[in-house]
């Protein structure tokens, strides 16, 4: 009795070792990768198509995902048969780091130029333009010597 308890765990643990070995990595889910591929008949991600196109892409990722394949084996594969565009956004490695670099830099470049150019504005007012009294003409002094004096 006893030895047939063994024989059977040893049997489940040798059986279980290339399951787990299968599949030995975090599972990937059809969700994330459907907000992470675009459609290539309609441009939106594959969670908002219902192209085709999109139908087919799901059920291949679908079948790669029960292949224990993971997230990125699976975007390497799209991105072999359709190319860069498959993905909804670029890769954050070289060349395409520049799609995601370039913009923050012309935010940064037009907040300083911007910057610059109030402070430099704000510097170049003159000694005429500082807010003070001008001297009026006689006459509209009179005029308003004699208006302020009818309010009393």
């Amino acid at each position: 009795m006893i030895v047939k308890a063994l024989a059977a765990a040893a049997a489940a643990l040798v059986l279980a070792g290339p399951a787990a070995a299968a599949c030995a990595h975090p599972k990937t889910s059809l969700s994330y990768l459907e907000g992470q591929i675009m459609c290539p008949t309609c441009h939106t991600t594959l969670d908002m198509s219902e192209a085709p196109a999109a139908q087919q892409i799901k059920a291949q990722i679908s079948k790669r995902i029960a292949q224990c394949w993971t997230a990125q084996q699976i975007e390497n594969e799209l991105v072999g048969n359709f190319g860069q565009g498959i993905l909804a956004a670029p890769p954050h490695k070289g060349f395409d780091l520049l799609a995601w670099w370039l913009p923050i830099g012309g935010v940064l470049a037009g907040a300083a130029l911007l910057a610059v150019g109030v402070w430099r504005w704000s510097r170049t007012r003159g000694p005429d333009d500082e807010p003070g009294e001008d001297p009026l003409d006689p006459e509209t002094e009179r005029r308003l010597d004699e208006l302020l004096a009818g309010l009393d």
